[in-house]
């Protein structure tokens, strides 16, 4: 591919790009022209000049960097920017299919070759490019659930770490990922009550080591979950099935036996949610009440620390994003067999399974869909 563009994001309150002035640096290097959106990194404080000076050339609008031979974003692309989307077309950034079928059949209509973020998968099953947004996503959710359990923006009034002889919040998180077990530490340090749930006890093992009895690990199933979540003041929802939509772990039922003006932050929305009563949110308006219960979910928790997302992205994307620009879609995809698990959509055809099972079409083999 000759040349990369990088867009704005136009995803509500998203301050990340896709690529810092060193990620530019490093295509500029391999003869790849890189063309970036006029005011594309404002929202994480990189500036256009900061651009052009790693070799970047600045376009004035959103269809100029759309005319690219690859284009990388953060988030999905939204309908004004389907109009974009074409054959000979492709698109690397995070895209979320399960949760979101409109992006599906748009990409499909259009036959773009679209890799996702999220699906980039090692031999051990690792999701090297979903890892760093997790952490922080991760990072970020008790610090929201701190916020708002504090009574004037609608909860409990409870402080995370407690007071001398006042029992601290009680924290339950669903799922011991990278955005459960980091939401887990830092509530800890914020010395809050953490329980932490899953299914793999290999994994909790690593954290009871790690955070020896700090943490409290418990084997997840139905019935420590509805005790869990009654008992808490903050759930922070973090299950993760990759490429799938995020299973339900906590009923409608379990929502209403929770104490009025607690809070939910259900980090897995971009996936559909693990909490049932979850529906999307923005940075503009992040939260609603129902059943008495705060609910934070916003769809994009990293665009609210724009600047440390966009490094932490850049540096774990822009090895796979240069095998994908310099190789070109379909030989590193047989090539490589992590960007292989990251296509998804290939000339009109869904080539991840897990993405295919949750959309309820077809599923076809990379190797196969590009011919």
């Amino acid at each position: 591919m000759r040349t990369v563009g990088v867009p704005k994001e136009v995803k509500q309150a998203e301050g990340r790009v896709a690529l810092t002035p060193d990620g530019v640096r490093e295509f500029e290097r391999l003869g790849i022209n890189v063309f970036v959106e006029a005011g594309a990194g404002e929202g994480a404080s990189i500036t256009d000049a900061d651009f052009v000076a790693a070799g970047a050339d600045i376009v004035p609008t959103a269809a100029d960097a759309w005319a690219c031979d690859m284009v990388v974003k953060v988030k999905e692309p939204k309908a004004e920017e389907f109009p974009f989307l074409r054959p000979d077309l492709t698109l690397f950034t995070y895209l979320h299919l399960a949760a979101y079928p409109e992006v599906a059949k748009a990409l499909i209509a259009a036959g773009t070759t679209a890799v996702a973020y999220e699906t980039v998968q090692l031999k051990d099953g690792a999701l090297p490019l979903l890892a760093p947004m997790s952490e922080i996503a991760g990072r970020l959710a008790p610090q929201m659930g701190a916020h708002f359990l504090e009574r004037h923006n609608g909860g409990r009034g409870v402080l995370m770490g407690g007071s001398p002889g006042v029992r601290p919040a009680r924290v339950v998180v669903l799922g011991a990922g990278n955005v459960g077990w980091s939401a887990a530490w830092i509530a800890a340090g914020m010395e809050a009550e953490v329980v932490l749930l899953d299914k793999n006890l290999d994994r909790l093992r690593y954290v009871d080591q790690i955070h020896r009895g700090r943490i409290v690990t418990l084997a997840s199933n139905r019935g420590a979950i509805e005790r869990s979540v009654a008992d808490a003041d903050l759930v922070i929802g973090a299950v993760l099935v990759a490429g799938g939509r995020a299973p339900v772990v906590v009923s409608e039922d379990m929502v209403k036996t929770m104490k009025p003006g607690s809070v939910i932050v259900d980090v897995a929305v971009d996936q559909g949610g693990c909490i049932e009563t979850t529906r999307e949110t923005t940075h503009m308006q992040p939260t609603y009440n129902l059943h008495g219960v705060v609910h934070y979910a916003v769809g994009n928790m990293p665009g609210a620390v724009p600047n440390t997302s966009t490094y932490a992205l850049t540096n774990a994307t822009l090895p796979y994003l240069l095998d994908v620009a310099t190789l070109g879609a379909k030989d590193a995809a047989h090539q490589k067999e992590p960007i292989r698990h990251g296509v998804n959509v290939v000339a009109g055809q869904v080539t991840n399974e897990p993405v295919a099972a949750a959309l309820s079409v077809p599923h076809v083999e990379v190797s196969r869909a590009f011919g």
